[in-house]
C-alpha cells in the first residue's frame, strides 16, 4: 500500500517560489492502473518521481506499508527503488551500444544475480512483452513500440510491487499505443501501475482509477481509496543493492570497448598528464639533491671553525686609525685640529688587534653542542673536534737513524703545522679524520685497500686529477729524502733547484702505496 500524507513540493528560482505539489494526500491500491491526468504544469511529473524515489518532498510524508519515509537515509531509498519500483519513461532511455538482452538485464546486475540467471529472467520478461526474436538487436534497430516494450521489460525484470510510467505513449502512434497500453493493462492486475499521461481518451479506455490534478492538487478521483477502510496485505520483501566486484569490472571494460576513439585518446591524455607530474617531480628531486650534494660537498671542503683565540681581523685590514675614545664623547678627525696640521699620528693596527682580542670558552661550547645533539643533527653534517696534539710519526725503517716525518723537521722554516685541514695538503702530511664516517665515504671514492676501522690505519688522500702530492711521497719514504733536504736548503740559502736534474716523475702502484 502507497500513502501520500499532505505532501507538498516547491522549486525556488531566486525570489521566486513555483509551488509543484499544495499539500496532496492520496493512497493507492497494491494492484490497479492509476492514470494521472492534468495540464502541463500541474504536477503530474513531480508526484510521481517521489512515490519513485527520485525525488524529495519538502513537507508532509510518503508511507511505504504503513512506513513513513521521513528518515530515509540515500541507501533506504536506494533500496526501496531496487526492490519496489519499476520505471518505464517517455524517452525510454535504453543504453544504445548495448543489446536489447543486456539493457533489460542491467536492473538485476544491481542485484547480484547471476549471469546465467540475469540471461535466463531477461529472456522470459522479453517473451512477455513480444519480443524475444529480437533480443540480440541494438535499440536502434527497434521501432518506437518495441523501444518502449523494451524499457517495459526492463522495469518488470526485477519484478518490482509499482511500475511507475511517465507518458509511455507520447512518442508512439496512435496503434502502437493500444499495444502498449494493453500490456499495461495486462501488468495491473498483479501490480499497482501509475501512468501520467495526457491522452484522456486512452486513459479511461484501459485505467481503472483516473486522478485529474490542478495547480499541485487532487480535483477529481474517480475510485479513491481509504486505507482505514479497506484491508490491507502486505507483502514487503527486502531485496539489498549489490553488485559484485567482478560484475562492475565487466560493465566497465564493456563500456569503454564500445567507444575506443574516446578511450584511447582520454589514456594518452592521462598518460602524458602522470608522464608529465612524474617528469617534473623527478627534475624537482634531482636539483634538489644536486644542490644538497653541493652544499655538502662545499661546506666539506670550507667548514665554519671556532678556535680557542679570536683577533678582530677587521681592525688589523683597516686602518687603524680610530680617534675616537668611546662613550659620548664626540669623534674629530685627526686632520680637523688646525694645531695637529702637519704632523702624522700613530695608527694602533696591532694594539687594537690585540686588544679585541678574545678567549672562546670551547669546553663550555662542546657540552652545548653534545647536549642539544638532536637539535642540532638537521642542520650540520657533521661536527669535529680538534685538539692541540701533534701526532709524533717517524718513518718504520730505521737502518738511516730514528727519522721524524711529522712534524718534519726540514719543513719547519716554512711553516709546517696549521697549514693542512682535514684532508688538505699543507706542509704537514698527516691530519686527524673527522669522527663521522660517512662524511668520508661520500665525499672520496676507495681505489684500493679498505676505510679505516681502527686507530692505527690512515688514509692516502689523492688529488682529483688522481696524483699523490711529493709531500706525502717524502713523508712515507717512498721518495729519497735527501733530495728533499737539498731542496730545504737550496730554499734557505735561495739558491736555484731545477727538479728536472735530478729526476723523472715518480709512479707507484696501489700496493706499493699500501705497503710503504
Amino acid at each position: 500500500m502507497l500513502r501520500l500524507k499532505e505532501i507538498r513540493k516547491s522549486y525556488k528560482t531566486a525570489d521566486f517560489v513555483q509551488v509543484a505539489l499544495n499539500d496532496i494526500s492520496i493512497a493507492f491500491r497494491d494492484n490497479e492502473f492509476a492514470a494521472i491526468l492534468g495540464p502541463s504544469g500541474s504536477g503530474k511529473t513531480t508526484m510521481l518521481n517521489i512515490i519513485g524515489g527520485l525525488d524529495r518532498y519538502d513537507s508532509g510524508d510518503l508511507e511505504i506499508e504503513n512506513i513513513s519515509t521521513k528518515q530515509y537515509k540515500d541507501s533506504d531509498w536506494d533500496t526501496y527503488r531496487n526492490n519496489r519500483i519499476g520505471f518505464v519513461f517517455q524517452s525510454y532511455n535504453l543504453i544504445p551500444h548495448q543489446s536489447i538482452l543486456a539493457n533489460v538485464e542491467l536492473a538485476l546486475t544491481l542485484s547480484g544475480v547471476s549471469a546465467s540467471e540475469r540471461k535466463k529472467r531477461a529472456k522470459e520478461t522479453l517473451t512477455q512483452v513480444g519480443l524475444e526474436e529480437h533480443a540480440h538487436k541494438r535499440p536502434n534497430q527497434l521501432s518506437g513500440g518495441q523501444m518502449q516494450r523494451v524499457a517495459i521489460a526492463r522495469a518488470l525484470i526485477n519484478d518490482p510491487e509499482i511500475l511507475l510510467a511517465d507518458e509511455p505513449t507520447g512518442a508512439l502512434d496512435s496503434t502502437t499505443s493500444v499495444q502498449v497500453l494493453d500490456l499495461l493493462t495486462e501488468i495491473a492486475k498483479e501490480r499497482l501501475v501509475i501512468m501520467v499521461t495526457h491522452n484522456r481518451e486512452l486513459a479511461e479506455k484501459y485505467a481503472n482509477r483516473i486522478v485529474h490534478l490542478k495547480d499541485g492538487e487532487v480535483v477529481s478521483d474517480t475510485r479513491p481509496f481509504d486505507p482505514a477502510t479497506e484491508e490491507v496485505e502486505s507483502n514487503l520483501e527486502i531485496r539489498k543493492t549489490r553488485m559484485s566486484f567482478w560484475t562492475a569490472i565487466t560493465l566497465s571494460f564493456s563500456n569503454l570497448m564500445t567507444k575506443k576513439g574516446r578511450t584511447f585518446i582520454t589514456a594518452l591524455a592521462g598518460s602524458i598528464g602522470i608522464i608529465g607530474i612524474a617528469a617534473i617531480l623527478a627534475l624537482a628531486n634531482g636539483i634538489n639533491v644536486y644542490i644538497r650534494t653541493v652544499e655538502e660537498e662545499t661546506l666539506s671542503l670550507y667548514p665554519l671553525s671556532i678556535q680557542r683565540t679570536g683577533f678582530d681581523l677587521g681592525t688589523m685590514l683597516g686602518d687603524g686609525g680610530g680617534g675616537g675614545s668611546g662613550g659620548d664623547q664626540p669623534v674629530v678627525r685627526w686632520e680637523e685640529r688646525p694645531e695637529n696640521e702637519g704632523m702624522v699620528r700613530e695608527g694602533r693596527m696591532l694594539t687594537n688587534m690585540f686588544a679585541m682580542r678574545a678567549n672562546n670558552d670551547l669546553i663550555s661550547l662542546k657540552e652545548y653542542l653534545e647536549a642539544n645533539e638532536e637539535v642540532l643533527e638537521p642542520l650540520v653534517n657533521t661536527i669535529h673536534y680538534s685538539f692541540d696534539v701533534t701526532p709524533q710519526i717517524f718513518l718504520a725503517d730505521t737502518s738511516d737513524g730514528v727519522v721524524q716525518v711529522n712534524p718534519d723537521p726540514l719543513l719547519a722554516g716554512m711553516g709546517g703545522g696549521g697549514m693542512g685541514g682535514m684532508f688538505g695538503f699543507g706542509m704537514n702530511a698527516f691530519s686527524e679524520l673527522v669522527s663521522q664516517a660517512e662524511m668520508i665515504t661520500s665525499q672520496y671514492d676507495l681505489l684500493a685497500g679498505h676505510w679505516p676501522t681502527n686507530y692505527d690505519e690512515a688514509i692516502l688522500v689523492l688529488t682529483h686529477h688522481g696524483r699523490v702530492p711529493d709531500l706525502h711521497l717524502y713523508a712515507m719514504g717512498l721518495l729519497d729524502r735527501e733530495v728533499l733536504e737539498e731542496m730545504m736548503e737550496a730554499l734557505r740559502n735561495n739558491t736555484e733547484f731545477v727538479q728536472d736534474d735530478y729526476r723523472s716523475f715518480a709512479s707507484f702502484s696501489h700496493e706499493e702505496l699500501l705497503g710503504g
